[in-house]
């Protein structure tokens, strides 16, 4: 839309009209609410999602930090997941060390951040690589807010390994060779945990007797095969089947499911080398900033998304 300013302009109402004024005029009075963030200078249609609660998982920092400011910034109030991770537990001593620094953080500051901007806020420290941490997990946003109607699925683990017997490395990351280990603890994570998400999603829905709902799971654009991180792509290949067929099936209860393929974006761990080979590709890869992605998330959860669904939606 054009800015109140020029709109002023063009209808040759100049200074002298206010936004108030504007919208009784030239909209009917039940779009005009909608449409009032103008002097805010926010023009986006209301995505009507004021008291859904939604569940967002990974939600410490990242992506999941800026979803959860962002749904909130929307009315919804936000129950958070995280699990604080160090160096010697989860990712490769070559990442930055700053990325290290931020998934140590708890939650707090982001809870604290959405209460202070006047939304509503919670959160709980869970390993969801622990499948009975899922119905506690319900249970405690339900406690907090209410029932859950929007999931955001977006916690992650994250080592390279490789399929090449000896180790190797890629930007300095030291890659693993395949082993029980990397598959299991990539797919307890990035698979089953968002699968038994859905079905507890779901199965309280069901016995509710809801009719709305909204799932969004964040997959990677190597999920159909990503060398030097095969276990990652696959774990990820698998969250968009499930997804995709969650959508299929829980559509006749008012529950849309999409898979949301961000572009890398700049949570922390894109080094100087890393940025360098983005830059060269063809084409070349834009590197987004959390907010970025937070905003196509709320769009998901919207109102205005009620006709999307089943969609792997790939940001550029």
């Amino acid at each position: 839309m054009c800015e109140l300013a020029q709109v002023r302009s063009l209808l040759g109402w100049g200074n002298y009209l206010s936004a108030e004024a504007y919208w009784e005029l030239a909209w009917p009075r039940e779009l005009a609410d909608e449409y009032k963030k103008a002097e805010t200078g926010s023009y986006m249609i209301d995505p009507a999602l004021r008291g859904r609660v939604a569940l967002v998982t990974g939600a410490n920092q990242g992506i999941g930090a800026a979803a959860a400011r962002a749904l909130a910034a929307e009315g919804a109030p936000v129950f958070l997941t995280y699990l604080r991770v160090d160096r010697a537990g989860h990712g490769d001593p070559a990442l930055p060390r700053t990325y290290d620094e931020v998934r140590a953080r708890s939650a707090e500051a982001v809870v604290e951040a959405i209460r202070q901007a006047g939304g509503r806020a919670d959160a709980w420290e869970a390993d969801l690589a622990d499948p009975a941490v899922v119905p506690e997990l319900f249970d405690r946003a339900e406690a907090a807010f209410g029932p859950v109607e929007v999931l955001v699925s977006n916690a992650a683990f994250w080592h390279g390994d490789t399929f090449l017997p000896d180790r190797a490395e890629r930007f300095g990351w030291c890659l693993m060779p395949v082993s029980p280990d990397t598959c299991d603890r990539h797919f307890a994570v990035n698979s089953r945990a968002p699968a038994l998400l859905i079905a507890e999603f779901a199965r309280r829905h069901c016995a509710r007797g809801a009719s709305w709902g909204r799932i969004i799971s964040l997959t990677t654009g190597g999920a159909p095969g990503f060398p030097g991180e095969v276990s990652y792509g696959a774990s990820k290949n698998a969250v968009e089947s499930y997804t995709v067929a969650a959508a299929a099936e829980l559509a006749p209860l008012g529950i849309t499911a999409n898979v949301l393929s961000p572009p890398p974006t700049d949570t922390g761990w894109i080094s100087t080398e890393v940025a360098a080979e983005l830059a060269q590709a063809t084409p070349p890869f834009r590197i987004a900033q959390p907010d970025e992605v937070a905003e196509v998330i709320v769009f998901l959860a919207s109102h205005q998304a009620r006709s999307i669904n089943g969609q792997r939606i790939v940001m550029r």
